[in-house]
């Protein structure tokens, strides 16, 4: 099993799940009796590229480690409520199972505490949980008559309805929290693929065609502005110009 850590890439809407562990043959067993049914799964071995897979996705439940590499899962957990100021819930899972790692664990943001060994059963039920008590605060993003919700990847303007998936939403969602300000190059490229190669520039205008295709076969817009020489930003059209659309 190859596990993925650069967001997303799933077609269908699922529960969305970020693993922080470094231990990678434990991540795949809990992958394998996850499975792909239900969940849209990711991974990160260490505390920095959970930071970063959580600075550019959104997530429904968070399954953080203590024991990673470099940063605690304390300090992530920290950074995670306090730098990026990220609501989504938090299990933590330790072999650590004194009270005081529990107090220093819920102290630092966490919404639960699970002690190894676990039942791989157990987990799953702690995840649902979570994300039944978390789903209904999820908020929506909206720009002029365009909205997205974050939770079903969906974009709706005047009762029309896109579907996004992988990097597609991930642009479309970086594109509307940035709105009305335009994105550059290099801050969407960073986003999506973090370090340039140098070939990101040609791939970032590939799939903002793909994106614009997308929107504009099922809502007649393509949303998407060329600031040339610049970058993109979100261009909804006012009441008049959808309503003679």
């Amino acid at each position: 099993m190859t596990l993925k850590s650069n967001g997303f890439s799933e077609t269908r809407r699922r529960l969305r799940v970020l693993f922080v562990e470094d231990q990678v043959d434990l991540v795949e067993n809990l992958f394998e009796f996850l499975g792909e049914t239900d969940y849209a799964l990711d991974f990160a071995p260490d505390g920095l590229t959970a930071l970063h897979l959580l600075a550019t996705n959104d997530y429904d439940v968070i399954v953080l480690d203590l024991m990673l590499p470099g940063v605690s899962g304390f300090d992530v957990c920290q950074r995670i409520r306090q730098d990026l100021q990220c609501a989504t819930p938090i299990i933590l899972m330790t072999a650590r199972g004194g009270i005081a790692d529990k107090e220093q664990g819920f102290s630092s943001g966490a919404d639960d505490y699970l002690v190894k060994p676990f039942d791989l059963r157990e987990l799953q039920l702690r995840i649902d949980a979570l994300y039944r008590r978390y789903q209904p605060r999820r908020p929506g993003t909206t720009a002029g008559n365009v909205h997205f919700d974050p939770g079903t990847l969906q974009v709706e303007m005047n009762g029309h309805k896109a579907e996004l998936s992988g990097i597609s939403a991930q642009l479309f969602e970086l594109l509307i929290r940035a709105y009305p300000n335009f994105l550059s190059h290099e801050e969407l490229t960073e986003s999506i693929w973090g370090d340039s190669d140098g070939d990101e520039g040609q791939t970032l205008r590939t799939h903002i065609y793909s994106l614009r295709r997308i929107l504009e076969k099922s809502l007649g817009y393509g949303l998407v502005k060329t600031i040339y020489g610049r970058g993109y930003r979100l261009d909804p059209p006012d009441d008049e110009e959808a309503f003679q659309k």
